[in-house]
This record gives structure tokens, sequence and C-alpha cells, in this order.
């Protein structure tokens, strides 16, 4: 039977939905997203608004994703907690996709809440892969320091007038994307232009290994992981040096990844426990996702490698950065998530440098609480008591 699709804006009988639009300018020399002129930035989004009044807001970014469909947004509206779910630039398309960028486009959407909307305290709500980009933008809100993406071109993040949040949010949330990448990176692949060419002493589909594997075997199928990055790094910055020496600093290009959902974690429940069930992932069965259209990475290009997917080089990385954050801190951790596992949590809460955090635990809730609306409501309300316990419910 076909569900029922709710557009925006809409109202409910505690809050309303309404569409949310943010232009603004930029210094750029080329487009890397998808229409308007060059330099101009659009960002969509949901604004739930609660019809109690509060002087505290929620905002929600992933790098890619639209958080504003999440089941999780409706239950905080119900429990009258006024939220942003904001779209980067990048909505859907991260094949082009500068960590960088991304953070100015969420600080655009802070500055909107701040002095348009008249918010006093914002929040930033870091769910999933919007966890590292959330400590990203805290840090560098706080105390900037990047001058440019790690492909030596901008933005200047010190020069960007980042609004830090009043406190941070780490919702289900993983340590980064390059982090992420690299766990689940398919270690048996020798050839980069030839993905079906694998060393089958690392080939974990090839039927030759099974679960539980030893510690010998995970140590040296992690190591394979990094220097599998490491290589596709290494080439990245040769091509990219080749353009540049042949007077085409501002063409890039692209190329494809594949057989990146090979993390021993899906075939192996002993690494890294939760309430996860085997040989699945949050995608799907983890043999057919790793060759398949929706894998991390499967889209690159040279710029936004460095940015978002070296294991080296890109900068937001959840705990680094999180050690820079001086505002309260909640992480919430679900434990049957096949996609970020608990050690995520644990590293992020562990990244914080002061006392002013706590990590919660929602029983048996999976990625996306799809079809749990019992456990989205519990996460709701985890939030609501931070949010008045912290003095920010107002």
């Amino acid at each position: 039977m076909p569900q029922t699709v709710f557009s925006v804006p809409w109202k409910s009988e505690t809050f309303e939905v309404l569409p949310l639009n943010i232009v603004y300018q930029e210094e750029a020399v080329f487009k890397d997203t998808y229409g308007g002129d060059v330099g101009l930035v659009a960002l969509d989004g949901r604004y739930y608004k609660p019809e109690k009044d509060s002087d505290t807001v929620l905002i929600s970014m992933h790098p890619i994703g639209g958080t504003g469909q999440l089941p999780v947004m409706r239950q905080l509206a119900k429990q009258g907690i006024h939220v942003i779910a904001a779209d980067s630039r990048y909505r859907g398309v991260d094949n082009a996709l500068i960590m960088e960028k991304v953070v100015t486009d969420l600080g655009a959407v802070v500055r909107l809440a701040r002095e348009t909307l008249g918010y006093k305290k914002v929040i930033l709500l870091g769910w999933s892969g919007g966890g590292s980009l959330s400590s990203y933008y805290q840090a560098q809100a706080e105390s900037p320091t990047v001058t440019s993406s790690p492909c030596g071109t901008g933005p200047d993040l010190t020069r960007a007038n980042l609004i830090p949040a009043d406190g941070v949010i780490f919702m289900a949330a993983h340590v980064s994307r390059h982090g992420t990448l690299t766990e689940w990176v398919d270690a048996s692949i020798i050839e980069e232009t030839d993905p079906y060419n694998r060393d089958p002493e690392l080939d974990i589909y090839s039927g030759e290994h099974s679960a539980p594997f030893s510690a010998e075997f995970i140590a040296r199928y992690r190591a394979a992981q990094i220097a599998r990055n490491r290589k596709i790094t290494a080439w990245v910055k040769d091509k990219l040096a080749w353009l540049q020496s042949s007077g085409r600093e501002n063409e890039e290009f692209a190329f494809t990844v594949h057989a990146t959902m090979a993390d021993l974690r899906w075939l192996d429940p002993a690494i890294d426990p939760n309430d996860r069930k085997p040989n699945w992932c949050y995608l799907g069965d983890p043999r057919i996702v790793n060759m398949g259209p929706v894998g991390l990475a499967r889209a690159a290009t040279l710029r936004s490698w460095l940015s978002q997917w070296s294991f080296d080089d890109a900068n937001g990385d959840g705990p680094r950065c999180a050690a820079s954050i001086t505002k309260p801190v909640l992480v919430i951790n679900n434990t049957a998530d096949d996609a970020c596992t608990p050690s995520h949590a644990q590293r992020l809460f562990d990244g914080v440098g002061h006392n002013d955090k706590e990590l919660r635990h929602i029983e048996g809730a999976s990625h996306y609480y799809i079809g749990q609306p019992e456990q989205a409501k519990e996460a709701s309300s985890l939030v609501l008591d931070w949010l008045k316990r912290k003095g920010f419910e107002g």
C-alpha cells in the first residue's frame, strides 16, 4: 500500500514544517555543483517549528544527506524542540564535495538562525556523517585554524566569521568520512582499474574466509585498508600536480573507487559488537553494496578526495576536532546501529577534551530509526531532557 508523503509546508497538531531556502555568495573561480552562477550557493531544508516558542534551535546538516526526512526530526518537534534540518550544496551528490565548503554552508544556516530567525541559542545536531561535520564546524568556529582545503585552495575558514554554537549533539554519528571509508574499503583490491583483480588472502567475499576472524587477520586487513587509501591519495596528488604543472590549475579529474563496503564488522558481529545482525549493513547485503552504485566514494574527484576521503589529509576528523570544543556535548549511540558501530560514539565521546559531556544509549535502535517510533521518541526525549538540564530550553 502506498505510504502518505507530506510536502512542505504542512502542519500537525503541535508543529508546522516550513521550507527553508538560503542563498549566499562566496569567492570561487569555478563551479563544483550544478546550477547557478559561479560563486552563488543555494541551500534547501526543512524548518520544524512547534507552536511553543523557544529561544533555542537545533541545527542539523549532513554533508550529503537530507536529515529533514528522518523520523527523529518529527519526534523532536513533537517534544516542542525547534529544528532546522538543512541540506548542504552537495545534497545527494558527493563526487566533488569539499568539507571546508560544507562548513561554510553550515555557517550560513547558523547565521540565519541567529540573525534572521532570532534564536539566542543554537545547538548542532550531528546525525551520522553530520557528527564529524558538526565537530569540525564547532572547532573552527571557536578556534579557527584552517586556511584552505587540503588541495591548497580555499575556503579560508579563519576568515569565514563562523558563529560558534552553544552545544553539540552527536546522534548515531561516525568519526569522519575519511575514517569511515578507510574502515569500510575492500582491502583485497590490487588494481583500482580492475576491481575483480583481488588478493585472495584478503578477499572476505571469496568464500575462503569466515567469521570469527583472528586478531592477526584483523590487524593485517586493517593495515591493508589504510595502505589502499594512501595509494589512491598518492595517485590523486600526482594527478593534481600534473594538471597544475600543465597550466590546467582549475581543471578537475573524475574517477571511480570500487569496492567500498568490506568492513570485517559486517561479517563478524564480535568485532565492535552491538545488536546489529550479521552479514548486513545499513544499505543491505554488504557483499552487494561493495560493488553497488551507492557505495562511499564511488564517484570522486581529485580535490574532493583530499578533502573528504584521504586518511592522512582530510581535516574533518570528529574526535580530533572535538578536542577543541568547549561547549556541552551529548553523544547518543544506537545499540543496533548497522552503520555507526559503538566504537564511533565512544571515540567521539573520548575526543571531547572537557567533562561537560554525556554518552547515552538507545537500546535496539537502528541507524535511521525506520519503523522504530518508540526508539525515535526515546532519543528525542533524551535530547529534551539534556537541553533542559543545560539551560538551553526556554
